[in-house]
């Protein structure tokens, strides 16, 4: 992939700041008991370093070298091991917690998605967890993202700032294009951002965990726990390592049984907390 623009690398905080999805996560967390847990597509670190904590190791895995060295240099970035990769980078890690936050999902090309979740199955321990969330194709976010609905200008410690965005229709993947303009004001220079986005029904993505030997769990609506519909802007998955089922034996048996163990440990800790 290309590098990131370091004008555009020291902006993304700003635009993307943490909120009820960081929140949801240190949770599911929390929850879990996690203890070794891996940001798969952890950008500038933001929600990563809030993961890190004693009795932690915490993984950040990113193919952006200009937001990896945002999240080195931030306040407790010693704290996690950065990681400059895609999911090949996870091996036989055997995780408790993988996430892919801030839509990371969506940038999973179609090409290369099943591999990023057959990696995704193989880092996990038996009875690990993976969690993400995609926006719902049925919403069409997409239609938005139009030039006149995001033209603005703005200052920057880059300079005057003038963007907007704009895409393409889905193609039969549920791919669109997003082409972003960034015009920095002072030179005139126009740095064009060109990247596509893949929108996956509920199915499909339930499909795709299966075969990459994950089951899924839950899917939710929202950060609260909200039920999922046809109206819901995002879907937050959860999905636990399963074996194939050429190999279910006792070990399946115990790896599906703490799978189930910890998301009804999890069910009863949303009630009592």
């Amino acid at each position: 992939m290309d590098l990131t623009d370091s004008r555009i690398a020291a902006l993304y905080d700003i635009d993307n700041p943490g909120g009820a999805d960081h929140d949801y996560y240190r949770r599911l967390t929390a929850r879990l008991d996690s203890h070794r847990i891996i940001d798969l597509g952890c950008g500038t670190g933001l929600l990563t370093v809030t993961l890190a904590g004693p009795s932690r190791t915490v993984i950040g895995i990113d193919p952006d070298e200009a937001m990896l060295t945002v999240a080195r240099n931030r306040e407790g970035g010693e704290r996690v091991a950065w990681v400059i990769g895609d999911s090949g980078n996870i091996g036989d890690a055997r995780a408790d917690l993988i996430l892919m936050t801030g839509n990371v999902a969506q940038h999973v090309v179609p090409a290369d998605w099943q591999r990023t979740l057959t990696d995704i199955a193989e880092g996990l321990r038996p009875g690990g967890l993976m969690s993400f969330e995609s926006r719902n194709p049925t919403v069409g976010a997409w239609r938005t993202w139009t030039r006149e609905q995001t033209w603005g200008t703005r200052t920057t410690p880059s300079g005057r700032l003038t963007e907007w965005i704009e895409t393409t229709e889905p193609d039969e993947h549920g791919t669109i294009v997003l082409t972003a303009h960034n015009v920095w004001e002072d030179t005139n220079e126009d740095l064009v951002v060109t990247q596509p986005l893949t929108f996956r029904d509920l199915d499909q993505v339930s499909t795709d965990l299966a075969a990459a030997g994950l089951s899924m769990q839950r899917v939710m609506g929202g950060w609260q726990d909200e039920p999922f519909t046809e109206k819901s802007a995002v879907m937050v998955v959860e999905a636990c390592l399963t074996l194939e089922p050429r190999s279910r034996d006792g070990a399946a048996a115990l790896s599906e049984a703490r799978c189930a163990i910890g998301t009804l440990a999890q069910r009863a800790g949303r009630r009592l907390g």
